[in-house]
């Protein structure tokens, strides 16, 4: 975890509050209540159990697959 702090695309967050949007696995819900908190324009994964997150109009958080992802950072030199 050392070596990902030091990295300067890095930004430490510790949420505030716990949205526990995800009920079906528990310790996914670490990573949505981060991207919330940092503001995250998306959280890019293939797990099934953010697909709750879909439907849920507040907090919005878009979730987009690994492909997506690929593609969105292949933009970039």
């Amino acid at each position: 975890m050392g070596v990902l702090l030091k990295s300067q695309n890095t930004i430490q967050i510790t949420p505030h509050f716990k949205w526990s949007l995800i009920v079906t696995d528990p310790s996914d819900n670490k990573f949505v209540d981060c991207a919330l908190n940092a503001g995250a324009d998306f959280i890019a994964t293939d797990d099934r159990h953010f697909d709750i997150l879909k439907s849920i109009t507040f907090p919005q958080i878009k979730v987009i697959n690994i492909e997506a992802f690929k593609n969105k950072i292949s933009r970039f030199p």
